[in-house]
Parts: structure tokens; sequence; C-alpha cells
């Protein structure tokens, strides 16, 4: 795999795991420790996303 389609790949996560934390907290049965582990792991996608653009 080559380091474009990685970061690609890495993106749509990223943007797919944004999608679903907006959702969860819009939901009236929302679980904050679900939510937090979504954004702790929407955050190391970024972490990941930053380190390999530079």
């Amino acid at each position: 795999m080559s380091l474009s389609s990685h970061l690609q790949e890495l993106r749509r996560k990223h943007k797919t795991l944004s999608e679903r934390v907006e959702q969860e907290m819009r939901s009236p049965a929302c679980d904050d420790l679900h939510i937090a582990e979504l954004k702790k792991q929407k955050l190391r996608l970024k972490e990941q996303i930053e380190r390999l653009s530079m």
C-alpha cells in the first residue's frame, strides 16, 4: 500500500468516526464511555495522519 492510499484510508476512517461520534451524541441513550473511546480512536488516527503527512 502506498503512503498516499494509506493516508486516504486513515482520513476515511477519521471521517467515519466523526460521524459515529455525532450520531452517538444525538442518541437519547448515549453512552459517555463509548463516546470517549470513539474520540480517543479519532485522536489516534489524527495523530497518525499528521505524522505521516510530514
